[in-house]
């Protein structure tokens, strides 16, 4: 069977603010297949004029706090952009696009399914470069 790829239905970029994309981030990730156990946050970080489009940047950034590690030893980021086409009609739905921070592959939520491991890994990375250090 075909497994199928959570999705949520994105803003038109007439309805689109900063506030709006924040708030549409946090609804894609709610549908994420996650533990509970890791926790996160999400901002906006910069609007992004170019020629053909309007990019506005997100950064959602997770950790893994415990009872004895309430502060997590390392994070992992996902970095996400919406952009807003200037050639396509303002009721289309706004493009999302999001990479992890130590990945320069862009992924589109509609074509891949989140891994939780993919955060797991930059975390355990970055532990074992600090331990190197």
């Amino acid at each position: 069977s075909k497994h199928v790829i959570k999705n949520i239905p994105w803003t038109t970029a007439k309805n689109f603010t900063v506030e709006k994309g924040q708030q549409q981030i946090e609804e894609l990730i709610s549908t994420w297949d996650i533990h509970e156990s890791w926790l996160h946050h999400s901002e906006f970080l910069e609007e992004e004029e170019l020629k053909d489009s309007k990019r506005y940047h997100y950064r959602a950034c997770w950790g893994r706090p415990t009872r004895r590690k309430p502060i997590p030893r390392a994070t992992a980021s996902v970095y996400f952009v919406i952009v807003i086409s200037k050639f396509k009609p303002d009721t289309a739905p706004v493009e999302v696009f999001y990479r992890l921070e130590s990945s320069r592959l862009v992924r589109r939520p509609e074509q891949c399914e989140f891994r939780e491991k993919w955060l797991q890994d930059i975390i355990e990375n970055k532990i074992l470069c600090a331990e190197r250090l």
